[in-house]
């Protein structure tokens, strides 16, 4: 006889099992991505008494209790009484979401959820910011370790938001005294991702600019989820980098990857990059650029410690990113259709975009004589 699904066994688990003594979890952003990853490892887990899941919909997790709301109304807090630690995932790092409209969301979503936590007697709240919250700088250390200085500016997609969801985690033990806040960055996410970083592995060439010195270290989704679940247990707490084990050199990545580099001066790159982000051609800004120019790689030693590995490597976690993009056309990180890329050629689609900003450059030039 077949043993039963995992969902199944969990809601028995938590239905009719009184003497589990592990704490009731509160997911944010629980029906899709991370949140929906993370609530379903929960669920099952024999070490979690209950969780409960918080969205605007309702996902698909049978074994947790749901609550519909925006993680924004202050009516959350009574959602959370009960709960011991909550995880707070409802963050949106979209390419596409309008930037004023997705800070006001982060951070007031972040605000919100970290003061109702504390009103509602939790005890634990855990944040997920990005190791891209330290910088990318050509004199970061290799790896760098937790405590290092965040060096980051506001400059790429998101990262401004994370800088200020990082602040609001220090103040918080402050403002409320008894609530402890852990924050877990991870290193460049893959596992059904989309971002900057994801869609330079989509470009007919990788961009290398002239002089730089890029290290990739990636991190697969459930490797998130086993940190997340370490810090919900109280395994380990504090700020906790994530990622695989050790890093990978540019020339590893074209080697692995099959792709061709495309080097240009770091001037061409970032003016084109920023011009073609000011017209509205790319979603990128040009300070993504920094993040594939120098090394932002994480130690992980407090999640080490502690216990925690990696279960998968860079080599694995790139292999499957290369799968989940193949068929993808991505230029300067523009998504192009099929149709596109195929008129526009490889190589061809980026000198396009490169010298369409050069184009828009000369006429502005022009309009300003006249």
């Amino acid at each position: 006889m077949s043993s039963p699904d995992p969902q199944v066994r969990a809601a028995r688990n938590h239905s009719t099992n009184p003497a589990i003594r592990g704490p009731v979890v509160a997911v944010t952003g629980a029906a899709t991505g991370i949140g929906a990853l993370l609530t379903e490892r929960l669920a099952a887990s024999d070490e979690i008494k209950q969780v409960v899941a918080i969205d605007e919909r309702r996902g698909e997790c049978a074994a947790a209790q749901w609550h519909i709301l925006d993680v924004r109304d202050p009516a959350i807090a009574e959602k959370l009484r009960g709960a011991d630690v909550v995880v707070h995932l409802a963050v949106d790092l979209d390419l596409e979401t309008d930037g004023a409209a997705r800070t006001a969301y982060n951070v007031r979503g972040t605000q919100t959820v970290l003061t109702a936590a504390a009103a509602a007697g939790v005890h634990r709240v855990v944040l997920c910011t990005s190791a891209m919250v330290y910088g990318a700088l050509p004199d970061n250390e290799l790896p760098l370790a937790e405590d290092a200085e965040l060096r980051a500016t506001a400059e790429a997609t998101g990262v401004g938001d994370l800088l200020e969801i990082e602040r609001l985690a220090r103040r918080a033990p402050r403002a409320h005294p008894g609530l402890n806040v852990t924050v877990v960055r991870p290193a460049v996410l893959i596992g059904g991702t989309d971002t900057a970083l994801t869609r330079y592995f989509e470009s007919p060439r990788l961009l290398v600019v002239a002089g730089s010195r890029p290290a990739w270290q990636f991190c697969h989704v459930e490797d998130l989820c086993s940190a997340l679940e370490y810090a919900v247990l109280e395994k380990v707490e504090g700020e906790l980098a994530v990622g695989c084990d050790g890093w990978l050199e540019q020339e590893e990545v074209e080697e692995l990857s099959g792709i061709r580099r495309m080097e240009l001066p770091s001037a061409v790159a970032l003016g084109a990059a920023a011009r073609l982000h000011r017209i509205g051609l790319t979603p990128s800004p040009a300070g993504d650029l920094a993040y594939t120019m120098y090394p932002w790689v994480v130690s992980g030693s407090r999640l080490h410690d502690a216990g925690w590995r990696p279960q998968w490597s860079n080599e694995e976690v790139l292999a499957e990113l290369l799968e989940e993009v193949a068929g993808r056309h991505t230029v300067a990180g523009r998504r192009l259709g099929r149709k596109d890329a195929t008129a526009a050629g490889a190589a061809g689609a980026t000198v396009a975009l490169l010298g369409a900003a050069a184009v828009v450059r000369r006429a502005r030039k022009a309009r300003r004589r006249i």
